[in-house]
C-alpha cells in the first residue's frame, strides 16, 4: 500500500516505539520475583518486534510471521505476570510494560493486514488479564488502550485498502476512457482525411456535371465510373495508397483493368519507411502489369509478407474465374507478386513470381 509516506519511515517509528518498552522493562526489573523469565519475555518480545518491522518483502504479514506474533504475545503475557503479584499495594507501576508491548506489536500485526491474529492476541491478553487481576484491571493495566491501538488499525488499515482498491479502480476507468477517446479521435480524422481526399477528387466532376445539366459525354461516363473506383479505393484501400498507386491505379482502370483493393489492417503497424516502400514497390507492380484483372490484398498481421498482387489475364471470354468472381475456368496468372513486409536483400526483388 502506498499512502505516500516512505515506508522506513513508518518501520523507524515504530521500531522507536517498540525499544521504548524495552527500557520500561529494563527500568522496573527490581519489581519482579524472578528477573530471568522477564528478561526473557523481553528477548522475545525484541525478536518478535524486529521480524515484523523488517523493512523489505510484502506489506501483507506472512501466515507464519503472524501466527509467531501471536505465540511471542502469549509467551511473553505468561512469563512476565507470572512474575508480577496483582495485588500488591499501589500496583506494579511499569513492570505491566508487556501490556503495551503486546498491544503495539497486535497493532504491527493488524498494519500489516493481518486482523484475524491481531484480534486473537488481544483476546489472550484480555482473558489473562480477567483471570490474573479481575475485569477491574483491564483499565487500569491499559489492556482497553492496547485493543483500540488494534481497532484503530484494523479500520485504517482497512479503509487504505478500500481506497487503494478505488483508486485502481479509477485509474483503469481513466486509461480505458482515454483509450476509448484516442479511438473516437483516430475514426474522426479518418472519416475527415477520407471525406477530404473523397472532396478533392470528386468536385471537379460534380462540376461538370452541373455545368452540362446531367448532359454527359461517353468520355466523361467513363471517368465518373473510374472516380467511382478511386473513392471505393479510398475506403477499402486505406494504407495501400500513396500518390503513386493512385495514379497507376487510375492509369491502369483506363487501360480497362479491373482493379481491387483490399486493406483489411496488416499495414497499421508497419514503420513509415517500409510502409513507403511496400506502396512504391504496389505502384510499379501495377505500372509493369498487363493484367485484366488485378486484386491487390494485405497480408495478415504478423506474416513475413505485407501485400499480394495477383493479376488475370482472361485467355477465353473474359470471365475472371479466379477468386470466386466466375468459375468458367479460362483465366491464367498474368502476375503473382507479394511484397515483403521487412527488406529483405536475399529474396527476389518484390518476391515475384510470374506466369502467363
Amino acid at each position: 500500500m502506498n499512502i505516500g509516506i516512505p515506508r522506513a519511515l513508518i518501520v523507524s517509528m515504530a521500531a522507536i516505539f517498540s525499544a521504548y518498552h524495552i527500557v520500561l522493562a529494563l527500568y522496573s526489573l527490581g519489581t519482579a520475583r524472578d528477573a530471568g523469565p522477564v528478561v526473557l519475555a523481553m528477548v522475545l518480545y525484541a525478536i518478535a518486534s524486529t521480524v515484523s518491522l523488517l523493512p523489505w518483502g510484502p506489506v501483507r504479514m506472512p501466515v507464519w510471521m503472524a501466527a509467531f506474533n501471536v505465540a511471542m504475545s502469549v509467551a511473553i503475557i505468561v512469563l512476565v505476570s507470572h512474575e508480577l503479584d496483582p495485588g500488591r499495594p499501589g500496583g506494579n507501576g511499569y513492570a505491566t510494560w508487556y501490556v503495551a508491548a503486546i498491544g503495539t506489536l497486535m497493532t504491527i500485526t493488524s498494519s500489516r493486514r493481518r486482523h484475524a491474529f491481531a484480534w486473537a492476541g488481544i483476546v489472550f491478553l484480555v482473558v489473562q488479564t480477567i483471570v490474573w487481576a479481575g475485569p477491574g484491571a483491564l483499565g487500569g493495566l491499559g489492556v482497553v488502550g492496547s485493543a483500540s491501538w488494534v481497532a484503530i488499525s484494523h479500520i485504517l488499515s482497512s479503509a487504505m485498502a478500500k481506497a487503494t482498491r478505488d483508486a485502481q479502480r479509477f485509474a483503469i476507468a481513466e486509461r480505458e476512457a482515454a483509450e476509448w477517446q484516442a479511438a473516437q479521435e483516430a475514426h474522426l480524422y479518418e472519416r475527415r482525411f477520407r471525406l477530404a481526399q473523397t472532396s478533392t477528387m470528386a468536385i471537379p466532376m460534380l462540376r461538370q456535371i452541373q455545368a452540362s445539366g446531367g448532359d454527359l459525354t461517353d468520355e466523361q461516363r467513363r471517368e465518373c465510373l473510374y472516380l467511382e473506383g478511386a473513392i471505393r479505393d479510398e475506403i477499402r484501400g486505406r494504407r495501400l495508397l500513396n500518390d503513386a498507386v493512385r495514379e497507376q491505379v487510375m492509369l491502369a482502370r483506363r487501360r480497362g483493368v479491373h482493379v481491387t483493393l483490399h486493406d483489411d489492417g496488416g499495414l497499421d503497424e508497419l514503420p513509415d519507411e517500409e510502409l513507403a516502400r511496400v506502396q512504391d514497390e504496389l505502384a510499379r507492380a501495377i505500372a509493369g502489369s498487363r493484367a485484366d484483372r488485378m486484386i491487390v490484398r494485405t497480408a495478415p498481421e504478423g506474416s513475413d509478407d505485407a501485400v499480394t498482387v495477383v493479376g488475370l489475364r482472361s485467355s477465353g471470354d473474359g470471365t475472371a474465374s479466379a477468386l470466386g468472381d466466375g468459375s468458367d475456368g479460362d483465366d491464367e496468372v498474368e502476375l503473382w507478386l507479394t511484397i515483403p513486409r521487412v527488406r529483405d536483400s536475399g529474396r527476389p526483388a518484390h518476391g515475384a513470381t510470374s506466369a502467363r
